[in-house]
């Protein structure tokens, strides 16, 4: 009995194996088990990436354009693998990020250092496959044959399968609450709105049970507590959820200038000299791999130096909050905005210096080089932002929600893509009436990119002022991962 006993007080957290028993920290989760999830990650991300130049050049061949027939049951199919792949994604994306998060146990100091890093190596892996994958399918795809460019990333993901099958003995399944989370959080705002004429005596009740750094903050929702309906923990919850919503609203900010380095970016770059060495032109398309590269680089030293560095100055765990790395890449993207349009300055000027203006199709003779701070910048930048919206949104919503909280992170993006669209219409319609050329013309050399970037400087600033504003009063909902 005295030899099991320090095995039993080794168990993790609220976790159980995939019998339904307890699990030993010594041999279950941590890093054993998220490498299998990391894994999966990376060769999962294949598929999406293959699938993403196939749109863009399934009508060209070379330098001929070819156009090709397919039958209806051939499109048809193709659409419906575009649908899976999509929800697919859906749920992979959110749920095995936070599958992989909770095989580290947040009661254990040394494991919750190691579930922050964590996050930094699983963007790490799915920046490196997506640099691999848009650097060799699409060349195989386009040179070699586009059967075999789907048929790669097709047993990469039979691999992938396997491969988290084989952590199957090694993962952590997290203890579930008897009731659902979401009827919980409900139940607190509608029992706060049944109650909203209360005598201030529940409040002062909630005062003394509630602790008081959060009793202060959304003290309509303490009214829940009249009547014992709901407990001390779920107005918590409750109060954890709806302070993620101002700071969800500000990072759209960010999203907004994240959207552009597929679209703007890249139309620049198709401009300009991209000669590499003689004989290799790198396709305007694959200079998004310069910010794979760069997430790719930085990440390490991030974890390995940056944090230990911080960490000793400011005597914190991570070295810095989870805020404070997201706002740092806010600030980056702000400057990140300000070089794209300095540098859109000077490819202007070189257009007009050498009379190409009204020949959008020469190449003007400016290196492509010129865009790598930009695209170093807004690389650096995810390193921060990305990551750290990822652990933010995983930590401090309630634990049965996390993945739930990981697809609201994935939201921001999707809402910035929306406003970036928004934005780019009004502008359009504003500036491209009396046969002027908008700011997006398709004559590129007559727009004014520029003008676009000085504005997203201008959003992102506001909306990084507003964010701080909102960080500074934030009340983390678990004190120990600051």
């Amino acid at each position: 009995m005295s030899i099991e006993t320090p095995l039993l007080l080794d168990t993790a957290t609220n976790a159980v194996d995939y019998k339904g028993r307890r699990v030993l920290r010594s041999n279950s989760g941590g890093w054993r088990s998220a490498c299998f999830m990391i894994g999966t990650s990376r060769l999962g991300l294949l598929t999406l990436s293959a699938m993403l130049p196939s749109i863009s050049f399934s009508n060209y061949m070379g330098k001929n354009k070819v156009t090709l027939a397919s039958s209806e049951l051939q499109v048809n199919l193709f659409f419906i693998s575009l649908y899976l792949v999509a929800v697919g994604q859906g749920g992979h994306k959110p749920c095995v990020q936070a599958f992989g998060a909770d095989q580290f146990d947040g009661e254990d100091p040394v494991e919750c250092r190691a579930k922050s890093s964590f996050f930094n190596w699983w963007y790490f892996g799915l920046c490196a496959s997506t640099s691999v994958a848009m650097l060799i399918l699409a060349y195989v795809q386009e040179n070699l044959s586009w059967g075999l460019g789907f048929g790669i990333p097709c047993v990469a993901m039979v691999i992938a399968l396997g491969v988290f099958l084989l952590g199957t003995r090694t993962y952590r399944y997290r203890i579930k609450e008897v009731k659902s989370p979401f009827v919980r959080i409900g139940q607190v705002f509608v029992t706060a709105t049944k109650n909203w004429r209360s005598e201030i005596a529940i409040e002062e009740e909630a005062c003394r049970t509630l602790p008081q750094h959060n009793s202060e903050q959304f003290k309509f929702l303490n009214k829940a507590l009249e009547g014992k309906v709901c407990t001390v923990s779920d107005v918590e919850e409750a109060k954890a959820v709806l302070r993620l919503v101002p700071i969800w609203a500000t990072s759209s900010g960010y999203a907004i200038v994240f959207a552009q380095t597929s679209t703007f970016f890249t139309k620049q770059g198709a401009t300009l000299d991209r000669t590499i060495f003689p004989g290799f032109e790198i396709p305007a398309a694959s200079l998004e791999f310069f910010i794979g590269l760069a997430i790719v680089f930085f990440i390490p030293i991030y974890d390995r130096i940056f944090v230990p560095l911080a960490r000793a100055i400011t005597t914190k765990p991570f070295g810095i909050t989870m805020l404070q790395r997201i706002g740092t890449g806010m600030l980056l993207s702000v400057i990140c905005m300000v070089v794209a349009a300095l540098v859109e300055i000077k490819r202007l000027k070189t257009a007009k210096e050498y009379g190409l203006v009204d020949m959008p199709d020469v190449t003007i003779p400016m290196s492509v080089w010129w865009l790598l701070p930009q695209y170093v910048l807004s690389g650096i930048a995810d390193v921060f932002t990305i990551v750290g919206l990822q652990e933010f949104f995983y930590d401090q919503v309630p634990s049965e929600l996390r993945s739930v909280g990981l697809a609201l992170y994935l939201s921001i993006l999707g809402v910035g893509n929306f406003l970036s669209s928004f934005l780019v219409s009004i502008i359009e319609e504003v500036t491209g009436g009396d046969g002027k050329d908008s700011w997006f013309a398709d004559n590129i050399n007559r727009a004014h990119l520029d003008y676009f970037y000085w504005l997203l400087a201008g959003i992102s600033a506001v909306a990084f002022t507003i964010y701080l504003y909102f960080a500074k009063s934030y009340i983390y909902n678990r004190q120990s991962t600051i």
